[in-house]
């Protein structure tokens, strides 16, 4: 894995390398120097090996890790998005590729497998990159959920008694966080708490102050207790203009807290509108502080989304689940020569 900050990717690639481990499966980790993960996945008890993951001269991170693939010898090994498996030397081993999103199916054109996060993706490949089906495959990301204490509301000044919105994300177009702030002021009687860090803080934050809400939208900065802030929410927003799978989407379900999406890929691919989350179009902010404020109104909506949406989490989304098929995978597609 060749991110270095914490984001989607990089949250369930420590996710699901640490699931493996608890699984029984061997594996050696090689990520970006300075990752954010870094840490985690040692505490875990994984042999970690830090790489510099440059541009595309960068040569030494493919001789040492040509180096240590050779060392260890391993059946297979799986690179995570674009540079990672742009780095990936050739050796006697089956190389996964893993996309996350729609990524150029010329990078992956080396690898013996690839892996996506959801249908469209796996379609995408076969239709633009001429994977064949056998060769292509669709497994599910998970989002692993414990019952924590809620973030104390004092520490935000937060009211005890206010409608609590919680929003989760980098903070970047991708995400609308702008039109989320925009809704908010069709929503009076409730506050937001946005957690999340990147380029468009300053902005974000003037875009606060500018519509009037500086007192009820309370910017959290990165979190990593993200299970606490769940824990504390009265409704999940998700309000992505671009979202090929949506994380926060099945970490809302495994808390039990109802959703509201915007229409993005990923979220139309399995979110069901009025059954498990409310979905609205993109870069609405009126449909958007609408579907929110129908949630805050009707309690009975809001457990029946949450209680649906658990349920789903359950059947498809839990680390049990997608680990026991990752394993699987890794045996159906056999050994190197």
């Amino acid at each position: 894995m060749a991110g270095s900050s914490e984001g989607g990717a990089e949250t369930f690639f420590c996710d699901l390398v640490i699931g493996l481990h608890n699984a029984g499966l061997e594996q050696r980790v090689a990520i970006r120097s300075g990752a954010a993960v870094a840490s985690r996945l040692k505490k875990n008890g994984l042999e970690v090996i830090e790489l510099s993951f440059g541009g595309l001269l960068d040569f030494r991170t493919r001789n040492k890790l040509k180096r240590e693939i050779q060392n260890w010898d391993p059946n297979i090994v799986q690179s995570w998005m674009n540079r990672a498996t742009r780095h990936c030397p050739d050796g006697n081993f089956i190389h996964v590729g893993w996309l996350g999103g729609y990524y150029d199916p010329k990078y992956f054109h080396k690898c013996n497998h690839v892996i996506g996060v959801t249908p469209d993706i796996v379609q995408f490949l076969r239709e633009q990159g001429g994977w064949a089906d056998s060769r292509s495959s669709y497994i599910q990301t998970f989002a692993p959920y414990q019952e924590v204490d809620s973030v104390a509301r004092d520490e935000f000044d937060t009211p005890q008694d206010a409608p609590l919105i919680v929003a989760l994300g980098r903070l970047h177009t991708k995400k609308a966080f702008d039109i989320l702030l925009q809704a908010m002021v069709q929503i009076p009687k409730a506050w937001l708490w946005l957690a999340g860090d990147g380029p468009l803080r300053n902005e974000l934050l003037q875009l606060s102050q500018n519509l009037g809400l500086e007192h009820r939208v309370k910017f959290l900065g990165w979190r990593e207790d993200r299970h606490a802030l769940l824990s504390s929410a009265q409704v999940v927003v998700m309000p992505s203009r671009y979202e090929p799978f949506g994380t926060v989407m099945i970490e809302a379900w495994a808390a039990k807290k109802p959703l509201v999406v915007a229409a993005a890929a990923g979220p139309m691919g399995l979110a069901r509108d009025g059954v498990d989350a409310l979905v609205v179009p993109v870069d609405n902010a009126p449909q958007l502080a609408g579907a929110i404020n129908k949630i805050i109104d009707d309690p009975h909506l809001a457990h029946s989304l949450a209680e649906t949406g658990y349920s789903v989490w359950q059947e498809y989304f839990t680390e049990e689940v997608v680990v026991t098929k990752y394993i699987e995978h890794y045996q159906n597609i056999g050994t190197k020569d």
